[in-house]
């Protein structure tokens, strides 16, 4: 009499979600240590110098992240959808000339005006890129390079040489950049809501697991239904848009306006992004940690100053910053890859 043969259970299919709770809690993890990083930094520093933590010190470096985390929050939607938008320092140079151009010429504009129009100038942009990068399917990187330079040359085109100072701008707007609500200054303010409604899209509604899903796995993504290519659009016009907002945040905070507003801001958007645990390689990391990334390098450049420090260490600690954060996500896909095939094997 032969014996059944009992078939063996298939394995256990990872979900998405278990794969997701597993990074999510690395990057949780990483998101303290920048936090304890941020501590340590600013205690060392007050211990050398009592001015950094003076009043004015702690403005400045609040208003130096705002503008900072505001092009961090829209490159960590593009790098959870494993793209990168390199684009975004011009687009704000091309946004605050633009913006700064128009309230000159009519100062009468209401400041609300402005930055719909920073919007707007910055969507466009963004729609450029994802349009090529869609249709064209050509590496996000290759054609957000190409942006970045085609949108710079614009701006040297449009200004002749010439530059837009704070004396030919509204009263309104420049007080703008200066006011502050109950000792808040307006553009943190603008940075937290930015943050807020980004982060909150991107964890509770389908948008925004989408995005996450085509990070993880652009061609499963599709097979489930997702539209990868609308969706990828989508976070390149994301990006555009808060880095034409960007723009008019730096109007209003410096005043002075000229061609080369924006120049450099990229790789420190990317340092802050990838500092702050969104993995380069997609599918992981928060708006949370992006904004930490960019408070976090905004006090590295402040304490420099404040030590008398020479500003090329900046440059070298940010790049050592993300090489480290770079190391750091390779490892932890590797061993959360070998935690769930272990995982697999014992069902």
């Amino acid at each position: 009499m032969n014996a059944t043969k009992v078939a063996a259970p298939p394995p256990r299919q990872v979900s998405a979600g278990e794969r997701r709770s597993v990074f999510g809690t690395v990057f949780k993890a990483r998101e303290s240590g920048i936090v304890l990083a941020l501590v340590v930094l600013v205690v060392f520093t007050a211990t050398q110098n009592s001015r950094f933590l003076s009043g004015q010190s702690i403005r400045d470096i609040l208003l130096g992240t705002a503008i900072l985390a505001v092009l961090a929050v829209g490159q960590a939607v593009v790098m959870i959808t494993r793209n990168i938008d390199l684009s975004v320092g011009s687009v704000l140079g091309l946004s605050a000339f633009a913006v700064g151009s128009m309230l000159r010429d009519n100062p009468g504009l209401p400041v609300i005006v402005a930055l719909l129009a920073g919007l707007v100038v910055g969507a466009a942009c963004g729609l450029i890129n994802g349009a090529v990068v869609r249709f064209g399917r050509v590496p996000a990187l290759v054609v957000t390079l190409g942006t970045l330079y085609a949108f710079r040359g614009a701006v040297y085109f449009w200004a002749g040489g010439q530059q837009i100072n704070a004396d030919k701008l509204p009263r309104s707007f420049l007080d703008f950049g200066d006011a502050s609500v109950l000792g808040v200054p307006w553009l943190v303010l603008i940075a937290v809501l930015v943050m807020v409604i980004a982060g909150v899209v991107l964890r509770n509604y389908r948008g925004g697991r989408e995005l996450y899903a085509m990070g993880s796995s652009p061609q499963a993504a599709e097979l489930v239904g997702i539209k990868v290519g609308r969706n990828t659009t989508i976070a390149f016009l994301v990006s555009g848009a808060l880095a034409g907002l960007a723009g008019v945040l730096f109007a209003a905070r410096f005043g002075t306006v000229d061609a080369a507003a924006g120049t450099g801001y990229e790789l420190n958007v990317v340092a802050a992004a990838v500092v702050g645990g969104v993995a380069v390689f997609g599918g992981s990391g928060s708006v949370w940690g992006a904004s930490l990334g960019a408070l976090l390098l905004t006090v590295i450049g402040s304490a420099l100053a404040v030590l008398d420090i020479d500003q090329f260490w900046q440059q070298a600690i940010v790049g050592a910053l993300i090489l480290l954060a770079i190391g750091a996500d390779r490892l932890v896909a590797v061993r959360v890859a070998k935690a769930l095939k272990k995982r697999d094997s014992h069902v």
